[in-house]
């Protein structure tokens, strides 16, 4: 909850909706309640008077945010000002009266500062690609010619008849690879062929040719057939519209025309190249975020990925999955998102309200489908919570956690009944939530989605969610930090609030939480893993051959059990909370073996003597040569010296046996022939 004095001002809607002042104020303790039956239009002065005062102003009205923004210009252009939703998200229900909580809940939430994020420019200068395959392309091709700088490419194209006046080129070829983005669109073009301006009933072309290339900022995809990206809709400047449905055409037309000059997207993701986990010394470690990504964004390269922020999307993920925090998500950041729950739940529960649920969704959709049910059902129930975040599927294992600590019972994802783009990685996050929940006693089923584009059914589905184990003194931290430091909090604060505290928890394949164990036996001490470990989680001693593992810092992205030269170590997904404060654990030790000659420590001694054993019994350069046994325990820089002072040949060996050739062997079957 901010800290700044913040004036509330509340409207019935002309009392459509009650108010229970005396409850809201109860969770708002920031500023002055104002309470007003119709503020935008009869009472517009007394807003103008309390703008005037200059005090930050939280407004329960975003429907008329607009007529308020015009006022406030009036009299305090500079104002801090705020809005929040609290007709259609709790008013207009058939709880209405109970809702005073969830309205304090919802002011509060609304006056969470978020922090600024970065922003990723493109430019377009309308050069723009219609792609078809008969005249319904040059007909589209034609509505956007006086805005646009336009070419036609027709796909394996039947009769065309020849325009009669050439206004934008007209090309035949067949689009084989397609990569890059508004403004910056590179195709590979085969059976690429201009037409003959002779062409006299239909277009006749020219001798194709295969592998052309081309550039252009926009592509109008009106082919009808795969579209040339993964995710389509997501990919900024393609345009993909059925030929056969000429509405669908004349919005992408209408779109393409305003997609020229220079536009800022966001960056949504914040990437660290050094705690990626990714790969090491050319073997592939944690894949997670390359799995996930829609739209191709993602690549590898070398020891870590590569993330195009042109390409990207903000599904967030990546950042939702990946368990070093190398990708954190930017809008917002994660611990940003934390408070913002964190205020909401405590609100909440500080004006009484019970049996909170979280109802996570994106704005596109989730507002349409609460704005249906409040206007024309029973609108969303007094304990329902909603939080609207740019993309459902950017919420990791951090933020749900952090939610259960705060009190919440239940949290439901509201998502399309087609979703635009794949969602397997939100269905893992609540497979590894409801897995440590249900193992901290909070009861099967307090996380899941909701898949519907029917208000109704979405109504319905809320109404029957059963209460939870209730938290009796929730958790009141406050998320400060990157990914990894406010998971830990979370987790800590999780256990140390829930109903069933258990230290140890199994978890799914994959999860990104964990021990490694080490066959004790088969372990030479080598400490690659050590070396390709990314987060270090394995430890070495310089001081003696040791290696040590801290849980806490392990990401289970398997590095070490695929470079183990002796494959002796497997992997255990759990999480145990007691990781965080524990020491780093001892997996083996051995005593050092020191040189005959200088005594320094080198090796173990169990390497050195098992070495020295197999050489000894199996190699020739050894066997019987007590000297040459000697060098190999030796350290490496006595080991110089003596092989100097001997002369000691690394590469003598007994005498061969002289090479057998075709005279030698002509030569016998002489001798034999004569003495036969």
């Amino acid at each position: 909850m901010t800290e700044t004095k913040r004036n509330l001002l509340v409207c019935s809607c002309e009392d459509t909706m009650p108010l229970d002042e005396a409850g809201i104020a109860k969770g708002c303790k920031s500023g002055k309640l104002s309470a007003f039956r119709h503020l935008c239009r009869a009472e517009i002065d007394l807003f103008r008077a309390e703008a005037a005062k200059g005090v930050p102003l939280t407004v329960a009205c975003t429907q008329e945010a607009p007529v308020f923004m015009d006022a406030v210009e009036e009299v305090s252009p500079s104002l801090d000002i705020k809005f929040a939703n609290i007709r259609e998200n709790a008013g207009w229900s058939k709880d209405a009266k109970k809702a005073a909580p969830k309205m304090a809940a919802l002011l509060a939430a609304a006056a969470e500062p978020l922090p600024d994020y970065p922003l990723v420019t493109l430019d377009s200068e309308g050069v723009v690609l219609v792609y078809g395959r008969d005249e319904r392309a040059i007909e589209a091709a034609a509505l956007l010619k006086d805005k646009l700088d336009v070419t036609v490419l027709l796909a394996k194209p039947g009769e065309i008849a020849p325009p009669r006046v050439s206004e934008f080129p007209v090309a035949r070829g067949t689009i084989r690879n397609a990569k890059g983005h508004l403004g910056k669109f590179e195709l590979t073009v085969d059976d690429f062929a201009t037409p003959r301006p002779s062409s006299r009933d239909k277009l006749e072309w020219y001798v194709a040719r295969n592998d052309t290339k081309s550039t252009c900022d926009l592509i109008l995809d009106l082919s009808g057939g795969q579209p040339l990206f993964p995710a389509h809709d997501l990919r900024d400047g393609y345009l993909r519209a059925d030929p056969n449905d000429p509405a669908a055409v004349m919005r992408a037309v209408m779109k393409a025309q305003d997609l020229v000059g220079t536009f800022d997207k966001p960056k949504y993701i914040r990437f660290d190249e050094q705690l990626c986990a990714h790969s090491r010394s050319k073997i592939v470690g944690c894949t997670r975020c390359l799995d996930l990504c829609p739209t191709g964004a993602i690549t590898p390269g070398g020891n870590h990925v590569k993330i195009d922020e042109y390409i990207c999307a903000g599904c967030g993920a990546c950042a939702a999955v990946c368990p070093t925090g190398a990708a954190s998500y930017a809008l917002p950041a994660a611990d940003a998102l934390m408070r913002k729950l964190r205020t909401l739940l405590t609100t909440y529960r500080d004006a009484g309200g019970k049996d909170a649920v979280l109802l996570i969704h994106d704005a596109p959709h989730g507002d349409p489908m609460i704005d249906l049910l409040a206007r024309h059902g029973d609108g969303l129930p007094a304990n329902v919570l909603p939080v609207s975040v740019n993309e459902v599927t950017q919420v990791g294992i951090e933020a749900v956690t952090a939610a259960f600590a705060y009190g919440a019972v239940a949290m439901r994802f509201l998502l399309r009944a087609k979703p635009r783009h794949d969602v397997s990685g939100l269905a893992k996050t609540i497979a590894l939530a409801e897995t440590i929940l249900t193992g901290l006693g909070f009861g099967a089923g307090r996380i899941a989605t909701i898949e519907t584009d029917d208000p109704d059914a979405m109504g319905e589905t809320l109404r029957a969610i059963k209460n939870g184990t209730v938290i009796k003194e929730p958790a009141s931290f406050q998320p400060v930090g990157v990914k990894r430091d406010v998971m830990r909090l979370s987790f800590r604060e999780l256990h140390r609030v829930s109903p069933q505290p258990v230290d140890v928890i199994a978890l799914p394949v994959g999860a990104p939480f964990g021990k490694i164990e080490i066959n004790v036996e088969g372990c030479t001490l080598c400490l690659s893993c050590v070396s390709v470990c990314p987060t270090g989680a394995l430890l070495d001693d310089p001081e003696r051959p040791t290696l040590k593992f801290a849980e806490d810092a392990c990401v289970q992205c398997g590095l070490c059990k695929a470079t183990c030269p002796e494959k002796v170590i497997s992997l255990t997904p759990q999480i145990d909370f007691r990781a965080a404060t524990a020491s780093a654990r001892l997996l083996k030790e051995e005593e050092p073996f020191h040189c005959i000659q200088c005594s320094k420590p080198f090796g173990t001694k169990s390497t050195i003597e098992r070495v020295t054993a197999k050489l000894e019994a199996k190699h020739w350069m050894y066997k019987g040569q007590a000297k040459r046994l000697e060098v190999l325990k030796m350290c490496d820089d006595c080991r110089v010296i003596a092989m100097t002072q001997d002369s000691f040949d690394p590469h003598a060996g007994p005498e061969r046996a002289n090479v057998r050739t075709t005279e030698d062997y002509l030569r016998e079957r002489e001798e034999s022939e004569r003495k036969s």
